[in-house]
Order: structure tokens, then C-alpha cells, then sequence
């Protein structure tokens, strides 16, 4: 088995982070020209002194959906993004009816003693 490559994969996530920033540079600047400084859930007014803690939502979640017309973005608060996020995770596999998702059957450990024990 070979050892991973931590220079090539520090590089990787490095120019991955590099094109993410650069990308929500590019919509957050748009959003922050197209938008009144306001926060879309709880109305909150951000002024140059505090901009920083406005954030760019994507309405569909889809963070590379980004029309000209900055349909598919509203801006809100970190504390209220933060809320979204958390609100969609939360209800995430619920039905309309509040019940749950299934119980989890796989059983990881099931075999771990005869792995164990290797071959007779």
C-alpha cells in the first residue's frame, strides 16, 4: 500500500479552496450591487462597518447556480443562514406527516469477529 502524496493533496484542497473563493467573490460582489444590504429573514441593515457578516444564500442550494439576474440568491445574516442551513438539514428525510426516516439495518461490525480471528 503506498503513502498518500500530502504535498500533492495540501496543492489539491489549497486550489480547491483558491476556486471556491474566487467564485463566491464573483456572486457575492454581484448579490451585494443587486441587493439592498438587508438581511432576507430577520431584516437586520448592514452597513460597510459590518458587511462581512452578510452572506450570499442559494435559494436552491445549488452554490454553482448563479443567474445574472441574482435570481437565485437572497442575502441573509450569518445567524440566519446559519438557521436556514440547520432548518434544512433538520428536516431532511421527514415526511410530511412528521414521521422519521427508517432505522439504519446495515450492521458495519457484524463479521468484525471472524475478520478477526483471519483464516483457519
Amino acid at each position: 500500500m503506498s503513502k498518500p502524496d500530502h504535498e500533492r493533496l495540501d496543492r489539491l484542497v489549497a486550489e480547491a479552496r483558491r476556486t471556491r473563493e474566487q467564485r463566491e467573490q464573483g456572486y457575492r460582489e454581484r448579490a451585494l450591487k443587486i441587493y439592498p444590504w438587508i438581511c432576507g429573514r430577520c431584516a437586520r441593515e448592514f452597513t460597510h462597518e459590518n458587511v462581512h457578516q452578510l452572506t450570499v444564500h442559494h435559494r436552491d442550494h445549488n452554490h454553482d447556480h448563479n443567474p445574472p439576474d441574482g435570481s437565485n440568491w437572497e442575502l441573509l445574516c450569518l445567524y440566519c443562514h446559519e438557521a436556514e442551513h440547520s432548518r434544512l438539514l433538520d428536516s431532511a428525510g421527514r415526511t410530511g406527516g412528521g414521521e422519521g426516516v427508517s432505522p439504519a439495518t446495515h450492521q458495519p461490525f457484524a463479521d468484525l469477529k471472524s475478520l478477526l480471528e483471519g483464516p483457519k
